[in-house]
């Protein structure tokens, strides 16, 4: 595939979402600031302030009105490059048929399931689910792993080690600890360091918001962690993504490419190239003319 043309900027973690179109059971009261609908205009003058051309939409509930409502936000706005839905791997039957027809859409990228939100850690390494993501390995299909702290990352380090076809892809660096716990952070980057034995996992630079943490020292561990996971999987591992609307319970939009872009501000051209969207668009399979057409 050819490599995105210097100075391209790929978003490659943004949420819409609308709960007149189904539930978010995650979403509730506490999240007040977003909990109504959240659709892409309302972020493209930020994105095009940022210049940011292009978005990977990525899925926010385990149903299919929620990956329909990523193809329909797609079908309007040429910005939409990638579409990573979901799918039931707990029915791999079910999740085979499901499959079949989101491949046939040109921008199907990938599959990730809300496994943080469930009451068992340990599901995705279910019987059924590892059948499930057998299909996506067999067919080449990213799954994106949302992690809930160290505990998770041993678990996604397990999924790699089973399947090591599959293009794991490690949502928000594994959510590492951005408040000061060494022992915490050791373990952190011990099993990151596992991971990146993998060569097919790559890791979102997202997700980090040093304001949540009540800690003058958050914003220096979110640039180490940063660093830490250039030096384990090399730019052509990295990706970056907003994560919006999420972002807006923390900061406006933006500010994660700004942390990105301090803590690896010695990289070179190419390497910048990698990390803001060539790494996104060979992983998750962009067609470089929809890039084209989405900065056009």
């Amino acid at each position: 595939m050819t490599s995105p043309p210097l100075g391209t900027i790929v978003d490659a973690h943004l949420h819409v979402w609308d709960p007149s179109r189904g539930v978010y059971p995650w979403l509730g009261s506490g999240l007040a600031p977003v909990n109504r609908a959240m659709a892409l205009p309302e972020v493209l003058p930020e994105l095009a302030g940022r210049g940011v051309t292009a978005v990977v939409l990525v899925q926010s509930a385990d149903s299919d009105f929620d990956t329909d409502l990523m193809f329909e936000t797609a079908s309007s706005h040429r910005q939409v490059v990638g579409v990573v839905g979901w799918l039931p791997l707990d029915r791999p039957a079910l999740a085979a048929s499901r499959l079949a027809h989101l491949r046939e859409h040109p921008l199907f990228a990938g599959v990730r399931c809300l496994i943080h939100e469930r009451p068992d850690p340990h599901w995705i390494l279910g019987r059924t689910v590892d059948a499930g993501l057998d299909l996506l390995e067999q067919h080449g299909v990213p799954f994106d792993f949302v992690a809930a702290g160290s505990a998770a990352l041993t678990v996604a380090a397990e999924v790699a080690r089973r399947h090591p076809g599959l293009h794991l892809v490690l949502d928000h660096l594994g959510a590492p600890p951005l408040h000061d716990d060494p022992a915490q952070a050791e373990q952190w980057r011990q099993t990151l360091e596992v991971l990146a034995g993998h060569p097919r996992v790559c890791v979102k630079l997202s997700g980090l918001y040093p304001g949540r943490v009540a800690d003058d020292g958050a914003p220096a561990r979110a640039g180490a962690y940063i660093r830490t996971a250039f030096d384990l999987f090399g730019s052509d591992r990295l990706m970056y993504g907003g994560d919006w609307p999420i972002c807006l319970l923390h900061e406006p939009y933006g500010r994660t490419l700004d942390i990105v872009q301090r803590s690896l501000a010695d990289l070179d051209a190419g390497g910048w190239n990698d990390v803001l969207a060539a790494t996104a668009a060979r992983v998750y399979g962009i067609d470089p003319l929809r890039l084209a057409a989405a900065a056009a």
